[in-house]
């Protein structure tokens, strides 16, 4: 599988900094548009790196770098290491604990040896640019701003939002879901869960007891925004004459057609992933305790067994696939939440292994010498599957104690 960059994965929606060009606020316009500008020339920077550098194992081990207001990398300076103390920088010791916060979740959780699944480094930079309203994950560094200090403060502050930027890497690493129209929303939402997972598992909380927020710690005080993006109630996070409102929508019925450009958001990735996000927040309520147990396992292996290009109705119907191994009320609370937002999950498993290479189902019938699609081949497929999800959860278990 390639995992070429195409686009920079960034927390901060382009259609935020866009409208905030509009301020009569020369200070917040300037940030704004600097931002902008940053985040474009990093953009042909990604796929550079990507192609000549690849990711480097190292145990999983943090190091964080203080970019000291440059924009060029190799240039920062080492701040704090695995084996060092902590540093007298807030940022510095917030990018820290927020690397190894997210480490510890998909060790823990999903038995996954860092972004790679292989132990690569985990490498974050703080300070990058002068009043930089970002943070994001370019392929091979977590990177954060330290915002303009008028509506955005440091990006190091939101733990889901670390966790967030992280999880594109984990995506990259497995599906590679392309960064444009579905898959790219479905790529961004993916981040969103499993950011609000790491937060969730941090602070210990149910899924009725998390609030369901990205982003709620990025903003100054006086901004008046619950967060980047609401999962519980996209299109809400905000609505104010600053940043606009919030234009995401919670079903398909209300999906948001945008060009497949920059300027569109690449067909609105930021926008539509409110759709999927509702998904995962109605199946975690209804199955009860915490999300990244049940629900959090059936998204971490729909998206194993994803593709590049795979599109919303796909991403519901493995989903209901793998919701089958728990039994009695699991797979039914996974069809309703898809139902809620508007997509009805095919209940049936497909025959062809068409689009779905990474599936364990099609990987056990290619092993077997044949392509049959018959109903003895599709069955035998789905108890081994089963079998070895049983497996899997049992050496879970046994771990843990």
């Amino acid at each position: 599988m390639s995992h070429a960059c195409r686009c920079l994965n960034c927390i901060t929606p382009p259609h935020i900094l866009k409208k905030l060009l509009e301020s009569q606020d020369r200070a917040i316009r300037e940030a704004a548009l600097a931002s902008m500008l940053t985040t474009a020339r990093l953009r042909g920077e990604r796929s550079v790196r990507a192609a000549t550098f690849p990711g480097l194992s190292g145990g999983a081990r943090r190091t964080v770098y203080d970019c000291r207001n440059g924009t060029f990398l190799p240039l920062a300076v080492v701040a704090r290491t695995e084996d060092g103390s902590a540093s007298s920088d807030e940022s510095v010791n917030l990018a820290f604990d927020g690397l190894g916060t997210t480490r510890e979740f998909y060790k823990g959780v999903f038995d996954r040896d860092s972004i790679d699944g292989s132990g690569m480094r985990l490498d974050g930079y703080v300070h990058f640019g002068m009043r930089f309203n970002n943070a994001f994950w370019n392929g091979q560094q977590m990177v954060f701003g330290d915002g303009d200090g008028l509506l955005f403060a440091d990006f190091t502050k939101s733990l889901d939002v670390i966790a967030h930027e992280l999880t594109h890497g984990v995506t990259e690493f497995t599906a590679n879901l392309t960064y444009h129209n579905q898959s790219g929303a479905l790529n961004e939402s993916i981040s969103d869960v499993f950011g609000s997972l790491v937060k969730q598992w941090s602070l210990g909380q149910t899924a009725d007891e998390a609030d369901w927020l990205i982003g709620p710690d990025i903003f100054t005080p006086g901004v008046d925004a619950d967060a980047l993006r609401s999962m519980k109630a996209p299109g809400t996070a905000y609505d104010n004459p600053m940043f606009g409102r919030d234009p995401q929508p919670d079903h398909m019925d209300r999906f948001v057609v945008l060009p497949d450009t920059d300027d569109g958001d690449w067909g609105g990735v930021h926008i539509n992933s409110g759709i999927s996000n509702k998904a995962f927040y109605l199946a975690a309520i209804a199955i009860g305790g915490y999300a990244w147990e049940i629900p959090g396992h059936i998204w971490y292996e729909s998206l194993l067994a994803s593709h590049e290009t795979t599109q919303f109705q796909e991403f519901a119907d493995t989903t209901y696939r793998k919701a089958q191994i728990y039994g009695g009320d699991i797979p039914q609370a996974i069809a309703e939440a898809w139902q809620g937002v508007g997509i009805r999950v095919t209940r049936s498993t497909p025959c062809s292994g068409r689009g779905r290479r990474n599936d364990d189902t099609n990987r056990a019938r290619r092993s077997s010498g044949s392509t049959s699609s018959t109903d003895t081949m599709a069955e035998l497929a789905k108890h081994i599957e089963t079998l070895a999800a049983k497996v899997s959860e049992l050496a879970r278990a046994a771990k843990a104690h």
